[in-house]
């Protein structure tokens, strides 16, 4: 039987990465590009989790699926764990990541503390289920430069220590292994496993 998981998201380079980590699991993995006519979700919650179960619940409401979404961001600790829940809107919705971490940057230059963290909540829908979520985060560091061709988002200007590389210059593997994402997805596949799904 095929094993069919939709990504909650428009985000391809979110989407990659899903498939990167759920595809050798045997996992087809669908996206909002193969739902056209899916609404618009407005990301109403305080919190990574309660956006991420806003966007799948949506998803799973409609067209009685099972659902996966994620909700991730940037905790930046000088600037009191902004942008959170609004890095993608952060500076201007429209504005490209480039500009985005450029200006972070600037803005960091003058702080002692560039401690940072990537958070990730995954939540998995099912109809007639309460939703699951699964979360983690990996510590980080606000590099002094943009580094690396990798990724997307903020991944050139965070550096993780232990390798000291960006997520940008890491390959798809080292970065998978100490991801927020990568880690909150094993959570999400063992649970799998032990469903049975």
């Amino acid at each position: 039987m095929e094993k069919v998981i939709v990504v909650a998201s428009k985000n391809k380079g979110k989407i990659r990465e899903f498939e990167e980590l759920l595809c050798p699991e045997g996992y087809t993995v669908k996206s909002l590009y193969d739902f056209p006519d899916m609404p618009e979700i407005d990301e109403t919650g305080t919190t990574f989790s309660e956006n991420a179960v806003i966007k799948a619940q949506a998803v799973t409401d409609r067209y009685h699926i099972m659902a996966v979404s994620d909700d991730s961001g940037l905790e930046i600790d000088a600037f009191d764990r902004q942008p959170g829940i609004h890095s993608a809107r952060w500076l201007g919705h429209d504005t490209d990541y480039a500009e985005k971490n450029r200006i972070v940057l600037e803005m960091m230059k003058d702080k002692a503390d560039r401690t940072c963290r990537y958070a990730c909540a995954i939540a998995i829908t099912r109809p007639g289920e309460e939703p699951v979520v699964f979360f983690d985060t990996v510590e980080g560091e606000i590099a002094r430069e943009p580094k690396g061709e990798n990724g997307f988002g903020y991944d050139p200007i965070i550096l993780y220590p232990p390798y000291n590389k960006t997520m940008a210059e890491m390959t798809k593997d080292e970065k998978n292994g100490i991801s927020h994402r990568g880690k909150a997805v094993r959570k999400m596949e063992e649970w799998l496993k032990n469903e049975n799904l």
